[in-house]
């Protein structure tokens, strides 16, 4: 399109004045750096307990039950699930969010980071938080069905189990939502492309 005489061109100082403000509105997602780094030190922090758990249980293997080995591994791999959805904030979002990582080619690439944007971000974080509810739910149905089966000895009344398993289930049940939002948003995203081709 080809400008006529009638066409009147924008002021030099006002087109100026407008490249700052987004160039601001850009550069803001920096302000999110400080938390990825907070993540990063509570990264740290779950190491130490990890550590600390497995000291425990070293330290104690001949003086637990199978029962007290089993609910110390599935704290271990509470801790472990934790930190992975830590990587997956982390890593994701700073790649989505903040700045391109630049990791094409490098061998220990995630897999999942090639294709990743912020509806696959939120999927795979729903999947976590529900691997890690799963884990926690187990806890509380092996503490609160063989410690005893009180819930002055093991702290879990049966209101308390309940509740804890509806929020599971609504986890669950807002994965699937997620998941199907996006299957839907993708759908029409197809359908508009081959509209716009045709």
């Amino acid at each position: 399109m080809s400008l006529t005489p009638e066409t009147p061109l924008p002021p030099k100082a006002a087109a100026a004045a407008l490249r700052p403000l987004p160039m601001l509105i850009f550069s803001s997602r920096w302000l999110q750096l400080p938390l990825y780094i907070g993540l990063i030190i509570a990264q740290g922090v779950y190491v130490v307990l990890f550590l600390k758990e497995l000291w425990h249980l070293i330290g104690h293997s001949f003086d637990f039950t199978e029962q007290q080995i089993m609910l110390a591994v599935l704290g271990l791999i509470d801790v472990v699930m934790i930190s992975n959805l830590l990587v997956m904030v982390i890593v994701g979002g700073y790649e989505t969010f903040v700045s391109r990582l630049n990791l094409e080619g490098h061998p220990d690439e995630p897999e999942w980071l090639s294709h990743v944007n912020a509806s696959v971000l939120k999927i795979k974080l729903a999947m976590a938080i529900i691997g890690i509810s799963s884990i926690h739910l187990l806890r509380t149905f092996i503490e609160a069905g063989n410690l005893g089966g009180t819930a002055r000895t093991t702290g879990y009344s049966e209101t308390g189990v309940m509740w804890q398993t509806i929020i599971h289930v609504v986890f669950i049940v807002s994965a699937i939502g997620i998941a199907y939002v996006d299957r839907i948003s993708s759908e029409s995203m197809e359908s508009a492309h081959r509209k716009a081709e045709h």
